[in-house]
C-alpha cells in the first residue's frame, strides 16, 4: 500500500476486517506468528523530521504497537531504546534492524519489567548510551482473559499490576532526573479504561489506574518543563491478542468497532510522534484516544 492509498482510502476497508483464521499463541506471543502479519508502517510511514536528535525509550518495543512507535520514531530522527522480554528477542531482532537501516542508534534491553532493579537498568541503559532520556513511552502491557473475577489467580493479578502500571511508577522515577525541559512521558492506556470487558478485568483496572496517574503526574512534572499524556487505544491487532485470548474470539477482534475491524499498529504511531514533538507543545495531561469511533468520556 502506498503512502498516498492510505491518505485517500475508505478506513473501514483500508486494512483486514475480520474474519480472521483462528490462532493462538504461548505468551508473551510474536507478531512473526500472526496471520495476517500486523502492519507496523514499513511500507508507509514518511518521517519528516519532528523528533530530531532525540533520545527515546520505548518499552514493549520488540513487536505491535511499540514497533510501529519505535520505527516512526527513528523515521523522525530518533534514537531509540526498546525493552522486552527475552522470549521476544527474535522480533526485537526484526525493530532493531528496521531502525538501524534509518541510520539512528537503537539499543535493545530484554528483561522484565515487572522488577524495579530492570526498570532502573533500562533507563541506566539510556543514561549510558543516549546521555539522556528525552521521551519515555510506558507501552509495555499484560494481559490475560478470565471468565469469573473467581478465576483469577493471585500472582497473576499481582503480575498484571506490576508489568502494567507499578513498572510505570518505577521507570518515571528512574527518568525523570535525566530529562531536560521539553521531554516527554506517552503512557498507553486504553478503551478499556472506560469500557471495561469483565474478562479483561485485571488488565482493564490497570489501565484506568494508568488514566489517573497521567493526569496526576503531568501537574507535577510540568512544572520540569516536562510533559505526560497517554495514547488510549481501541482494539489493535498486536501479539497480545492470541497469547491471551480463544481462537475464535481471535478471529473476530475488533469487529464490533464502529469502523468494523481492528486498527494496525501503523496507525497508533502518529499519536505517539505528535505527543513527542513540540508541536504537542500545549498538551498535558490528556488522553488521546485512537479507538476507531469508540467513544471516551
Amino acid at each position: 500500500m502506498t503512502n498516498d492509498q492510505t491518505r485517500q482510502q475508505d478506513p473501514k476497508e483500508q486494512y483486514p476486517q475480520p474474519e480472521f483464521p483462528e490462532q493462538e499463541q504461548e505468551h508473551p506471543g510474536l507478531d512473526s506468528e500472526m496471520q495476517p502479519e500486523p502492519d507496523y508502517g514499513y511500507e508507509t510511514y514518511r518521517g519528516h523530521g519532528r523528533l530530531e536528535g532525540k533520545a527515546t525509550i520505548i518499552t514493549g518495543g520488540d513487536s505491535g504497537i511499540g514497533r510501529a512507535v519505535a520505527l516512526a520514531f527513528a523515521r523522525e530522527g530518533a534514537d531509540v531504546l526498546i525493552s522486552y522480554l527475552d522470549e521476544e528477542e527474535s522480533d526485537a531482532q526484526e525493530t532493531a534492524r528496521v531502525v538501524e537501516e534509518t541510520g539512528k542508534q537503537v539499543v535493545k534491553v530484554p528483561g522484565d519489567i515487572s522488577e524495579e532493579s530492570h526498570c532502573k537498568h533500562v533507563v541506566e541503559r539510556a543514561v549510558e548510551e543516549f546521555g539522556r532520556v528525552d521521551v519515555l513511552v510506558n507501552n509495555a502491557a499484560y494481559q490475560m482473559t478470565f471468565d469469573s473475577i473467581t478465576e483469577i489467580p493471585s500472582d497473576l493479578l499481582l503480575h498484571t499490576f506490576k508489568t502494567n502500571i507499578i513498572a510505570m511508577f518505577w521507570l518515571c522515577k528512574a527518568a525523570i532526573p535525566h530529562m531536560r525541559e521539553g521531554s516527554s512521558i506517552i503512557n498507553v492506556s486504553s478503551i478499556q479504561a472506560y469500557q471495561p470487558s469483565p474478562p479483561l478485568l485485571p488488565y482493564s483496572s490497570t489501565k484506568g489506574a494508568i488514566v489517573t496517574f497521567t493526569k496526576g503526574l503531568a501537574q507535577e512534572v510540568i512544572q520540569q518543563g516536562i510533559r505526560v499524556n497517554s495514547v488510549a487505544p481501541g482494539p489493535v491487532w498486536t501479539p497480545i491478542l492470541p497469547a491471551s485470548m480463544p481462537a475464535e474470539q481471535v478471529s473476530q477482534f475488533g469487529g464490533t468497532s464502529p469502523t468494523g475491524r481492528p486498527a494496525q499498529p501503523a496507525e497508533l504511531a502518529p499519536a505517539f510522534v505528535f505527543l513527542a514533538s513540540q508541536e504537542s507543545s500545549f498538551v498535558n495531561g490528556e488522553i488521546l484516544g485512537v479507538t476507531g469511533g469508540q467513544p471516551l468520556p
